[in-house]
């Protein structure tokens, strides 16, 4: 049996791939594939509007917040917030946790001026700063909830009364929170939400409209409103994935469901890497990742040995981030409980060999 541990694309629930498989095939008993239906049609339609009727039901959205499926994963919105939200003469605060906070930073730059309201840099970002104020005048305040590489998460929502932008790729739809409370959420789907190939962008739309700079028409979210997430042709497949991958949410009890589940994984791993002197996390403890669980060993010496037991018990995906090394177990929503149960097992054993 394979235990998939991969950071993204990561693990999805085993009927959501029966069920894609088949659609690629015959597609709702049409005769045609999920590949080959006109993006325009009544049939890809209701795979759109189901598809944004369940995120708006498991975030529990208002009636302001609009949901859109675009192209060009996260990365793209690094640069389409600040062109949406941040005029030349404005600045925007940034908080600096990891990778995923300093490549937004960059491209926010070229559109407007940049306040690194706090950084993590100093420690080797292993924690989360909390100690920072958001300035008033700010366009909005940019954070990343969950930093993949480097294994922190925001227990928190910073408090401000400025826009609040976030970027949930690795950690949406897995905790309960006020969904609300955010002008703007953009999240790489291939992680929690389904197949790599689309971006979630939710979106306050009165916080729109605002800049004085010409927006070209495939950056405008307004734009993308009006059209439906249907500008042009959509990623079908990919949004097809997530509508299949929503539904199974829903049907495991919501988010409150998967959280208890989330946390029963993330307090199981932890516990054992504490209670096990060859492992040593290496984030303060009340910022660690529910999501990406980050450690080293104590002898770097036994890593290889330990990464080919792995191999050979079916862990995939436990080698750390080329930039930080070490290990990173990744417990998204549909990694089942037993995978991390195995393992703990496997840590235990080598753990007795090698203490």
């Amino acid at each position: 049996m394979i235990h998939n541990f991969n950071a993204g694309p990561s693990i999805l629930p085993r009927q959501v791939f029966e069920q894609a498989s088949q659609a690629i095939i015959d597609f709702n008993n049409t005769g045609l594939s999920i590949l080959e239906i006109g993006h325009r049609t009544p049939l890809f339609q209701a795979v759109l509007d189901e598809a944004i009727a369940l995120v708006k039901e498991l975030m529990q959205l208002d009636s302001d917040h609009e949901v859109l499926f675009l192209h060009g994963g996260a990365t793209t919105q690094f640069f389409q917030v600040p062109m949406n939200l941040l005029n030349d003469n404005e600045t925007a605060a940034y908080l600096d946790c990891g990778v995923w906070g300093t490549k937004p930073i960059k491209e926010a730059k070229l559109f407007g001026n940049v306040n690194v309201v706090a950084s993590s840099k100093d420690k080797g970002y292993t924690y989360i700063p909390r100690d920072f104020a958001i300035p008033a005048d700010s366009a909005y305040f940019h954070y990343t909830t969950n930093n993949t590489i480097e294994g922190t998460q925001m227990h928190f929502v910073p408090q401000t009364n400025v826009p609040l932008v976030a970027d949930m790729s690795s950690d949406i739809l897995s905790c309960v929170m006020d969904f609300n409370q955010f002008d703007l959420i953009y999240a790489g789907a291939q992680k929690n939400i389904g197949a790599a190939g689309v971006n979630m962008v939710v979106v306050n739309k009165n916080i729109l409209g605002r800049v004085k700079r010409q927006l070209p028409s495939m950056m405008d979210y307004r734009k993308h409103i009006e059209n439906g997430s249907m500008l042009n042709t959509p990623p079908v497949f990919a949004i097809y994935v997530c509508m299949l991958t929503l539904r199974w949410l829903k049907e495991q009890g919501g988010v409150a469901a998967i959280e208890k589940i989330n946390n029963k994984k993330a307090a199981l791993l932890y516990d054992t890497l504490d209670s096990i002197p060859v492992f040593k996390p290496t984030v303060d403890k009340a910022d660690r990742s529910k999501m990406n669980v980050v450690f080293v060993m104590e002898n770097p010496e036994l890593e290889k040995t330990f990464l080919e037991l792995c191999k050979k018990e079916g862990m995939v995906g436990v080698k750390g981030h080329r930039s930080v090394g070490g290990f990173r177990v990744s417990l998204y929503n549909a990694l089942p409980l037993s995978s991390v149960q195995t393992l703990v097992e496997v840590m235990q054993h080598f753990a007795l060999k090698y203490a």
